[in-house]
């Protein structure tokens, strides 16, 4: 079964995807990257020192022949910011893929789509597939699509939060409005999590803190790259639709039994 993901001129095999930080350890990282099973592993570009040739960084530790590095702007609070790092990612080499993020608050991280929208339009004119953070909101989603956005990545959950889908129905509406990829984005706790997104129909899952901040990352990954497997296969495959009273799972017909 041909059941790739897509994104823009990328295809991987795998429909989830993984981060970098907070990791006891870069060996650590390595580890859990090889359990998860996922091909594209973003990076905090702002927070990877590209000046100092020689000097071992994570890049270092990630695999180029194996994994795709989705360089992501994590850190910039306004367009300008968004578009630096963008810029610095493909000048360093890492290639014109990337995770854009515009945050507008401190306390929330919540996305600035105002300022979200302009540095997509931006970038994408720039020649980047560019995969913007967003919010929940189906709106915003076609607006990205319209920007040329490859794929939109509307959150879960605050970043960091571990709290789930908290409105599937506009994950829903999303998938509707667009007909780009939908990947969820930020939120997810554990293995459940994801794969509540797949059965909703997501075409992927990004995440970093629920591997990185478990207890057993390694076993953390594992488990997330059979939930999102296992997710996908429920939606392919179609549930049941639900009902309020109980339903015999065995024909009724010709039983002997009276009542």
């Amino acid at each position: 079964m041909d059941d790739q993901l897509k994104i823009g001129h990328y295809t991987f095999n795998s429909r989830l995807i993984v981060g970098t930080g907070k990791y006891s350890s870069f060996e650590e990282m390595v580890r859990a990257h090889e359990a998860s099973g996922a091909e594209l592993v973003t990076v905090a570009i702002a927070r990877v020192n590209l000046n100092n040739v020689g000097e071992k960084t994570m890049l270092d530790y990630i695999d180029r022949k194996r994994f795709t590095i989705l360089p992501n702007t994590a850190g910039a609070y306004t367009v300008e910011d968004a578009i630096r790092i963008a810029r610095l990612a493909r000048a360093a080499g890492i290639g014109n893929l990337v995770k854009l993020e515009v945050i507008g608050d401190k306390k929330t991280l919540l996305p600035d789509v105002v300022a979200l929208l302009e540095a997509t339009k931006i970038l994408v004119k720039e020649g980047f597939v560019v995969m913007p953070y967003t919010n929940d909101d189906p709106i915003i989603a076609k607006k990205l699509e319209e920007a040329g956005a490859a794929c939109v990545m509307p959150l879960a959950a605050p970043i960091g939060s571990g709290r789930g889908i908290q409105n599937r129905l506009n994950i829903k509406f999303i998938q509707e409005a667009v007909s780009v990829p939908v990947i969820v984005d930020a939120g997810v706790g554990t293995a459940s999590d994801a794969s509540i997104c797949m059965e909703l129909g997501a075409d992927g899952v990004l995440m970093n803190t629920a591997i990185a901040g478990a207890k057993d990352p390694v076993l953390m990954a594992e488990a997330m790259k059979e939930a999102v497997s296992a997710g996908r296969k429920a939606f392919l495959a179609g549930r049941i639709p639900m009902k309020e009273y109980g339903s015999a799972s065995s024909p009724q017909e010709g039983l002997a039994l009276k009542h």
